[in-house]
C-alpha cells in the first residue's frame, strides 16, 4: 500500500507555490504594450495592461512597466501571471546581472561579503539569500570568492553547487580577467610594473611579505599608473594570483600605500575609506561556457582625489 503522511492542519496553506510564468521571443522590433497585446489575444487589454503596471512583465533580467519600451529582435519577454517579479534593491549592493546558475553584483565599501563568528546579517550574502529566497523559499546561494569588507566592487554568488563547484575548482582557468582600481599615496614613478614575493600570516591576523617560500605563499601583482595628481597615483591591478590582502599589502610593500589604509602604512584617508575597488570581472560561465565580461566605472570618489584644476579624469 502506498506510504501517506499526515499534514498539520493549516500546513497546507504554507507549500510553495510555483510561478505561473509564460516566455516569448521577439520576432521583429516593436514597443512592449503592442507585442503583449500580440502574443496574449485571449486576454482583455485592461488585463495585460495591469500585469505591465504591476511589473509582471520582464524583458530578459529586466523588470519594466514602460509601456513604450523599444523590444529588439531576440530579445526574451518573460510574463508572470502569479505576482509581480521581485525587484532588487538595495543601497550597498547593485544587482549587475544574475541568472539561474550565477549572481555577479557591485559590492559596496563596509560590507562583509559573508558572515563571521560576531556578523550574521546584513552582510552581502544574507543580503542575497533573502533575495533568492523572496523568490522561491526552496532557493539557495553560495559563496565564491570574497572582497575585504572595506573594498568595493565586482563579485559573483552562484545559484547551484554545480556553479559554484565549476568556478572555484577550477578558478585560474575560468577567470580570464581581474582587474582593480587603487589610489595609491605619493608619485609611482614607473609606468607599471611588477611586485612578486611570498605573503604570510602572523598571529594578529596581519599579512607581510617574505622572500622566504617555506615562510608564505607566492603572489604576483601587476600594476600600470592610469593617472599622477594631488600627491596620489590612480593605478590598475592585476593580480596573478589571489592572497589575502595581496594588493593592500604589495602596495605597502612599493612604498605607496592605498589611501585610507591605516593597517598598511596609509597617513591620509581622503575619501574616509579604503581606495581599492574591484572595477572588472571576466570569466567563462560554470554551466553555459560562454564568456562573461563586466566592468564598472571609475567611483566618483575616486575620481574626486585625482581631479586636477577641477576637471575629471
Amino acid at each position: 500500500m502506498p506510504r501517506t503522511h499526515k499534514v498539520k492542519p493549516g500546513a497546507e496553506r504554507c507549500r510553495f507555490t510555483p510561478d505561473v510564468i509564460e516566455t516569448y521571443q521577439v520576432k521583429e522590433p516593436k514597443p512592449l504594450l503592442e507585442f503583449l497585446f500580440d502574443v496574449m489575444p485571449q486576454r482583455k487589454r485592461t488585463n495585460v495592461k495591469e500585469l505591465l503596471k504591476h511589473n509582471s512583465i520582464k524583458v530578459g533580467q529586466t523588470v519594466t512597466s514602460q509601456f513604450d519600451y523599444q523590444l529588439k529582435t531576440g530579445d526574451i519577454v518573460a510574463i508572470n501571471l502569479s505576482r509581480e517579479w521581485p525587484r532588487f534593491y538595495n543601497r550597498r549592493v547593485q544587482l549587475v546581472y544574475e541568472d539561474n546558475d550565477i549572481i555577479i553584483i557591485n559590492k559596496g565599501y563596509g560590507l562583509l561579503s559573508m558572515g563571521n563568528d560576531r556578523v550574521k546579517e546584513g552582510t552581502a550574502y544574507s543580503i542575497l539569500k533573502d533575495y533568492v529566497k523572496w523568490q522561491d523559499p526552496r532557493n539557495k546561494i553560495f559563496i565564491v570568492h570574497r572582497l575585504d569588507r572595506d573594498t568595493s566592487g565586482l563579485m559573483m554568488y552562484a545559484r547551484t553547487m554545480e556553479a559554484k563547484d565549476g568556478m572555484q575548482h577550477n578558478w585560474n582557468n575560468m577567470v580570464l580577467e581581474r582587474t582593480y582600481l587603487a589610489v595609491v599615496e605619493g608619485k609611482v614613478d614607473q609606468d607599471e610594473g611588477e611586485i612578486r614575493s611570498y605573503l604570510a600570516e602572523n598571529s594578529k591576523f596581519e599579512v607581510y611579505t617574505t622572500q622566504n617560500p617555506d615562510e608564505g605563499q607566492l603572489a604576483i601583482t601587476r600594476y600600470k599608473v592610469l593617472k599622477r595628481a594631488n600627491g596620489y597615483s590612480l593605478l590598475e591591478v592585476s593580480l596573478d594570483t589571489g592572497r589575502k590582502n595581496q594588493i593592500r599589502v604589495h602596495m605597502k610593500e612599493m612604498g605607496h600605500p592605498i589611501a585610507g589604509d591605516r593597517k598598511y602604512g596609509a597617513k591620509s584617508s581622503p575619501i574616509h575609506r579604503l581606495a581599492l575597488h574591484a572595477r572588472t570581472l571576466r570569466f567563462i560561465h560554470p554551466i553555459t561556457r560562454e564568456m562573461m565580461s563586466f566592468s564598472t566605472p571609475i567611483p566618483t570618489a575616486f575620481a574626486s582625489m585625482m581631479k586636477v584644476g577641477g576637471k575629471d579624469i
